[in-house]
């Protein structure tokens, strides 16, 4: 049977559907987002991240938006190339999407 998503997930996926087909799975207690097979943003920590790549991540860095970070062991921590969106594009569709609009854009470049 397949895990419920959240309702931060479910609002997530309401929010990207002018994407198209958005779907979103469970794994390693956070929540993939994928659109075409190929993964996009994710959430963790109840917190919405959106993939970036060398072509995109300066649109992330340049408005001091924050990386997915967790932590290996204590004390260590390891970044991983996914940045939040801006806080309200988590309540505007159009917003939304163009950020994560980036994320499925790096996605398709990693191939």
């Amino acid at each position: 049977m397949a895990k419920r998503p959240p309702e931060f997930v479910a609002h997530l996926l309401d929010l990207l559907r002018p994407l198209g087909e958005v779907s979103a799975r469970s794994m390693f207690g956070g929540w993939g987002f994928y659109l075409d097979g190929k993964m996009f943003a994710l959430v963790a920590f109840d917190t919405f991240f959106i993939k970036a790549d060398d072509m995109n991540r300066a649109d992330f860095t340049s408005r001091g938006l924050a990386p997915f970070r967790y932590e290996m062991k204590p004390g260590k921590f390891s970044e991983m190339s996914y940045f939040t969106p801006p806080p309200d594009a988590l309540e505007d569709s159009a917003e939304l999407c163009a950020w994560a609009r980036k994320g499925v854009d790096a996605a398709r470049r990693k191939g």
